[in-house]
């Protein structure tokens, strides 16, 4: 590490300000409130890149809609196995949020999550046998079992009336809906937990820092080397347990942790952008989350919506996203930092990657390309009646999908989240995108479960975690009775009801 200026020491350096670490700090704090946390973030606001509403798709995932999470197998049946377990970690989301609002912690919990209607659509008689075998399948489930399906157009034009008005009568269309989804600003949700760990005496934020380098001294603290962008000054921060939670910089710093864990690992970077209604006569027409099927070769995040969201206080609505590609991992970001993470260890993973998904590089060129006509175009699928002048384009998140070492492939794409440790659990990085922010508070316990594993083991950690969220530990999709109470209480403590 070069020259500092000064050096502190804390317990827990989180470094960035978006929903992970503020999701971990308040975990952190709640269970232990001794612990000194520094919150390191390089913007001059926090919630400012994945986790801001305009950058995140904010559908609180839990799976009701997502056609990407429950595929279609070879022989026309369709697996769930992934919807359970996202349903069921974001009712774990779901009870904390609820706890930290009980101990007015969150205050108003309308100005960060809604109940808006979660909604699947399909086009075409193929699609629409998907959706009903899929529908069949998921409503034999607890988790699931109020989801309703409906060909009647009648019925549809009800739900979604932008969707099927001057619609060709002969097109076949399908959807299934369940009143329960919900819409999170996930960006709000950061700030009010921030703000709430700014009154504690031992919990520092600190913006305008950057993390230019992490490394283990001696004495087996970590060393992080932070840069203030303002004044140019360097100082160092020693800490016990460092988490790595900086959206796609992530990557980057794992790298520079030196762990060997770490080894191997890639990233791809996948940005995009919005359709923005600006007609307020057309929004208030509009009152779901409406889900399409993805393009073949298209990443997860590029599944085409049409979304009602609630952004400070006010409804929007939004088509998108379009997918596109550029070689910044964070919005604000640099050109620079696709090449910075290409490592020895990891060249191979990520050529192979690159090999087995060429479709996903020639699905991205051809978003690019794409012009305002030709996006307006793909509006049109869902909404016959769209014209240009009612929309503009309003540019989303970047997210990095995680490439990593595959015994039989050399190295495969992921999608998803993936907490990467050290052996010793002393450093933690989270990689990855969707459905990350919905579920940031289960994997932010198992995180914790990973790295203090004495900790969590003992009587007072599972009375405290039992108390923040009362069926840690239990299945809701096993029982019908537990599934039905919890989600009410969740939703009385929320005012989703």
């Amino acid at each position: 590490m070069g020259k500092k200026t000064k050096k502190s020491e804390v317990d827990v350096v989180l470094i960035g300000a978006g929903i992970m670490s503020a999701t971990l700090g308040t975990l952190i704090n709640e269970l232990n409130p001794e612990i000194n946390i520094e919150i390191i973030e390089r913007l001059d606001v926090v919630a400012a890149e994945s986790s801001d509403a305009w950058n995140n798709a904010g559908t609180g995932h839990s799976a009701l809609c997502e056609l990407n999470y429950t595929p279609e197998q070879a022989d026309g049946s369709v697996k769930i196995t992934k919807a359970i377990n996202i349903a069921e970690q974001f009712e774990v989301s779901k009870q904390f949020w609820s706890y930290l609002v009980q101990k007015n912690i969150l205050k108003n919990p309308t100005e960060f999550i809604r109940q808006v209607p979660h909604m699947s659509a399909v086009f075409g008689e193929k699609d629409v046998a998907f959706l009903k075998t899929r529908h069949q399948t998921m409503v034999k489930e607890n988790l699931f079992k109020d989801m309703e399906f409906t060909q009647d157009k009648a019925v549809l034009k009800e739900w979604f009336p932008l969707m099927m008005d001057n619609r060709p009568t002969d097109d076949m269309v399908a959807a299934t809906r369940m009143d329960i989804g919900t819409d999170v600003n996930f960006g709000t949700l950061t700030r009010d937990l921030i703000k709430h760990l700014q009154t504690k005496d031992n919990i520092k934020l600190s913006l305008n820092q950057e993390v230019r380098d992490i490394e283990r001294d001696d004495d087996g603290l970590w060393e992080v080397e932070v840069k203030d962008s303002e004044t140019g000054a360097k100082r160092g921060i020693k800490a016990k347990f460092v988490f790595i939670g900086a959206g796609g910089h992530s990557l980057l710093l794992l790298e520079k942790s030196g762990i060997p864990e770490a080894k191997g690992y890639g990233g791809f970077p996948v940005g995009g952008q919005w359709l923005r209604c600006t007609n307020e006569e057309i929004i208030k027409q509009h009152h779901a989350k409406v889900y399409g099927k993805a393009s073949v070769g298209a990443p997860p995040m590029s599944v085409p919506h049409l979304d009602t969201r609630y952004i400070d206080g006010k409804q929007s609505l939004l088509f998108g996203p379009y997918a596109g590609f550029s070689t910044k991992f964070l919005k604000k970001g640099s050109y620079f930092d696709l090449p910075a993470s290409i490592k020895l260890s990891n060249i191979r993973p990520l050529i192979s990657a690159g090999l087995d998904n060429l479709d996903l590089t020639k699905y991205l060129i051809t978003e690019v390309m794409k012009s305002p006509s030709d996006k307006l175009d793909a509006l049109k699928q869902f909404m016959p009646t769209a014209k240009l002048e009612d929309w503009e384009i309003e540019a989303a998140g970047q997210r990095v999908q995680v490439i990593k070492k595959d015994p039989q492939h050399g190295g495969i794409l992921e999608f998803g989240t993936e907490v990467v440790s050290s052996a010793d659990g002393s450093i933690a990085a989270l990689l990855g995108a969707s459905p990350g922010a919905s579920t940031s508070v289960p994997i932010m316990i198992n995180l914790l479960k990973r790295c203090f594993p004495e900790r969590a083991k003992s009587e007072e950690y599972r009375l405290k975690l039992r108390e923040m969220i009362p069926t840690w530990g239990r299945e809701l999709n096993d029982d019908e009775t537990l599934c039905t109470e919890v989600r009410q209480r969740s939703h009385q403590a929320l005012k989703l009801i």
